[in-house]
């Protein structure tokens, strides 16, 4: 198929294939000419036509499947966490915190009386900043830190990027990553820079070549990373620390989402001397994730930057939903039962955890909501063998920046709220799902 496809620059060679996209000649899976020979037909430099196809990719219409070429992305939805629709299936792929111990806000309603707030008037509910601080004060860099309030985790990171960021700036992730990162990197424009994780959170010569690259953010999840729980160790953080002490005007952002809850112990990657960083916090794992703030914490240029990137939009968090949160968080009753929730994860995927062991498919509990299981084989027939039995898992595929055209091994189960007979259950399927899969690709 000959194509209809002019420009010198990789702005206008992009505009010219993303009409063709729009106008029907290329469809869905067709595949796109090799950068060579475009670059020797449109008589540019090879570069050029690179950046023009990463510029259509980041905007999610083209895939790059390595020696497999260049092809017009599929218009599927893009992977979301929370449950599947439609799905009579039970799902286990939901990263979900429990219901049942989400506390009750109705009971802080009566202390959030207050005067309403105007326009004008300082954005953050003083009480609650009085909070954040010192809940924010465990961060490296807290002498100089300041604190800033936004509509969640995903919010705070999109902001905080778009802000230091310009188009195809490149943003080292955590390989597998978190769904909302991908997304937010991807639709910002910026390029993703896959850093691998181990038990221990980012590797050290991960972040290394990501520096290397000209990387210019770093968002990294100290403890409970999702999808893998992995949590920072005290060494692996100041392994990390020590390299970025040469880049300090990288900006680093930690989405220590799981805070609270969490049974690790919160090593930062920031060090104290660091310019430009921010430590994220939100509630929305202990508090629920309808309760939308996050506290962002972090050095003044930073978040005076961050206010501005607010100013045209929402401006401020509702005030209302600043006390209820600072209603509910200084309240002991709820501590306890923030404290026990996390207790109560823990020990779910610990002993699901054994279960799976014991069936065959060893298996280690991280830190947060999730477990992250290897399978001897590809994960998606291990899936899809599931969903015969009545399963509905999330495999790790969604989840991988630099998948190299390999299928992940990975299962990610959301399993904290089955009983044991559920669980128990589960665990004899996937052993059995795993085994039939694995009869199935072997020679």
């Amino acid at each position: 198929m000959t194509l209809d496809i002019d420009g010198s620059s990789a702005s206008e060679i992009a505009l010219s294939l993303r009409g063709l996209i729009e106008r029907g000649s290329l469809r869905a899976g067709d595949p796109l000419p090799p950068v060579r020979s475009l670059a020797e037909q449109l008589g540019v430099n090879r570069n050029t036509v690179v950046a023009a196809y990463r510029q259509l990719a980041q905007g999610g219409l083209l895939v790059t499947r390595g020696r497999g070429g260049t092809h017009v992305a599929e218009r599927s939805p893009v992977p979301q966490e929370g449950f599947a629709p439609d799905s009579v299936l039970r799902d286990v792929g939901t990263g979900n915190p429990d219901p049942d111990l989400i506390p009750d806000p109705t009971r802080a309603l009566a202390r959030m009386a207050g005067r309403p707030v105007l326009y004008g008037e300082p954005v953050i509910d003083p009480d609650l900043e009085s909070w954040a601080r010192e809940w924010m004060g465990d961060v490296p860099a807290a002498d100089s830190m300041r604190i800033t309030i936004t509509s969640g985790a995903a919010d705070a990171v999109e902001r905080l990027l778009a802000q230091a960021l310009t188009r195809d700036d490149g943003v080292a992730l955590e390989d597998p990553c978190f769904l909302a990162s991908i997304h937010t990197v991807r639709l910002g424009g910026y390029r993703p820079v896959p850093v691998p994780v181990d038990d221990e959170g980012m590797t050290v010569d991960g972040l290394r070549a990501a520096l290397a690259e000209g990387v210019r953010a770093v968002v990294c999840t100290p403890r409970a990373q999702n999808p893998t729980g992995a949590s920072l160790s005290a060494r692996r953080a100041a392994e990390l620390r020590g390299l970025l002490a040469e880049h300090p005007y990288v900006l680093v952002i930690e989405d220590d989402h799981f805070s609270m809850l969490s049974q690790r112990p919160y090593h930062s990657l920031i060090g104290p001397e660091h310019r430009r960083w921010a430590l994220i916090r939100s509630v929305s794992k202990f508090l629920g994730p309808d309760m939308c703030l996050a506290v962002t914490a972090s050095d003044p240029h930073t978040a005076d930057r961050l206010a501005m990137r607010l100013t045209p939009g929402t401006t401020w968090v509702s005030h209302l939903l600043q006390r209820l949160v600072h209603a509910l968080v200084t309240d002991a009753d709820v501590i306890e039962e923030i404290e026990r929730a996390g207790r109560h994860y823990a020990r779910r995927n610990a002993a699901f955890a054994e279960r799976l062991t014991a069936h065959g498919v060893p298996a280690a509990p991280g830190d947060g909501l999730n477990l992250w299981v290897r399978v001897p084989v590809p994960a998606r027939p291990v899936a899809e063998q599931l969903m015969r039995r009545g399963w509905l898992a999330r495999i790790g595929d969604d989840f991988v920046l630099d998948a190299d055209g390999e299928p992940s091994m990975r299962l990610r189960l959301t399993v904290h709220d089955l009983d044991d007979a559920d669980a128990e259950q589960l665990a004899a399927d996937v052993a059995a799902a795993v085994r039939v899969a694995a009869e199935r690709v072997s020679p």
